[in-house]
């Protein structure tokens, strides 16, 4: 036995989790009843991450801010231009996708008890007051533009205190990372009650029927995550990307995948950035921002149903017409952390923009609900390694044009 966890050990956390995935769908195939308690593994695990999350994030930017040293470059507006550009281009791709592989729905129920915005003003209303939000109910309800604006003032603030007080800071700082490091060694475990839940609960059969839809939306988003980002990684970096993406996509990606929660995801990109030894004082900042703003897969899923609605009540769409769907997309899925729902609750705003009735729109949401374990899961992973991956384009981008060695084979 001894020897047994020896070997565990030592093995890498993704050769784990990929353990923990096997068994999981192993026992919800043929023990599902009997393994039923192994759910709580997964609750636990996605319980613990956004519980530390807020706090790791409030007391990281607010150490990297108050110890900032003067003359130090960050690379937060390469990265902000990164986020906005991969969101854009990832609401072209699907509209592209969308009208070369038409997608017609059958609308029945509507989504219930939900209510969507009026507008994309009230979106960005939202998404305003969250920033102003009172420090306490920030963190209770994990409202991470609030919490780094409250960290980022009190940074500033803190600029002229003593160094003893900078050190205490730095020191929560440390042990919330530590704690994090300590979650994270459970991700085997999680991950198998997570897989577990989703598939003994679910089923796969429920989602057969809307194949065409789940091909093009799943299809898009491998797309942006294999072809498109790595045009913008190389584009920055000039080195062969697909190194770097494939290690957001194993180590980020996945937990993500069956987290279903950028804001737990932030500790693990976290993590990542600091193995691949990337400047603290960016990636504490960026990381947070990315999983409030960089939303390439809830850009998809809004163009992708939007249309699916335009195709099954026969409206002609133009092209002028389209790319704005694609800016709206955009702009409406960086507003999704400000919306209860996410993005799905933002289609009948797109929606909107060809006149569509309200109430036919929310059936569109309705099927998004339906197909929402496989789609916001895929969502999620694409948004959350994407933080990562930019986070790091932007800084080998800056080391290339230093002139400083960039060996990313080494680095992951």
């Amino acid at each position: 036995m001894k020897k047994l966890l020896n070997t565990w050990g030592q093995m890498s956390l993704v050769k784990r989790i990929i353990v923990g995935l096997v068994v999981g769908i192993i026992l919800a195939i043929t023990v599902p009843q009997q393994a039923k308690p192994i759910i709580i593994f997964g609750s636990l695990f996605v319980g613990a991450l956004k519980a530390v999350a807020p706090i790791l994030v409030f007391f990281l930017v607010m150490s990297a801010i108050s110890q900032h040293r003067v003359g130090h470059q960050t690379n937060m507006k390469a990265i902000i231009v990164l986020y906005l550009l991969g969101t854009f281009v990832a609401g072209l791709v699907a509209v592209i996708v969308s009208f070369i592989f038409p997608v017609t729905l059958t609308l029945a129920m509507g989504a219930k008890e939900v209510t969507p915005p009026g507008g994309i003003i009230e979106v960005l209303k939202a998404l305003l007051l969250n920033v102003v939000d009172n420090p306490v109910k920030a963190l209770f309800n994990a409202n991470y533009i609030g919490i780094l604006s409250w960290a980022l003032l009190l940074g500033f603030a803190l600029k002229n205190a003593p160094d003893t007080t900078k050190t205490m800071i730095s020191n929560f700082s440390d042990a919330l990372t530590q704690i994090v490091r300590w979650v994270i060694d459970f991700a085997p475990l999680g991950i198998m009650g997570l897989v577990f839940d989703a598939i003994a609960t679910n089923g796969i059969k429920a989602m057969l029927s809307y194949g065409h839809l789940l091909a093009v939306l799943i299809g898009c988003m491998v797309f942006i995550a294999l072809v498109v980002n790595p045009i913008i990684v190389y584009v920055n970096i000039r080195q062969n990307p697909y190194p770097l993406v494939f290690k957001c996509l194993r180590e980020s990606g996945i937990t993500a995948f069956f987290t279903r929660s950028s804001a737990a995801n932030i500790p693990v990109n976290m993590s990542l950035c600091e193995s691949l030894g990337l400047d603290k004082d960016t990636y504490s900042v960026s990381i947070p921002l990315g999983a409030t703003i960089n939303m390439a897969g809830a850009a998809v899923t809004i163009s992708v149903l939007t249309l699916a609605a335009v195709t099954t009540l026969g409206i002609k769409v133009d092209i002028p017409t389209a790319f704005i769907l694609s800016l709206l997309s955009a702009v409406a899925a960086c507003g999704a952390s400000g919306v209860a729902g996410g993005s799905l609750l933002l289609i009948p705003l797109a929606c909107s923009l060809f006149g569509i009735p309200n109430d036919i729109a929310m059936k569109v949401v309705g099927v998004g609900f339906i197909v929402g374990v496989l789609q916001d899961s895929c969502e999620t992973a694409l948004n959350s390694s994407t933080d990562a991956l930019f986070t790091a384009t932007a800084e080998f981008a800056k080391w290339r044009k230093e002139g400083k060695s960039i060996d990313i084979k080494n680095r992951v």
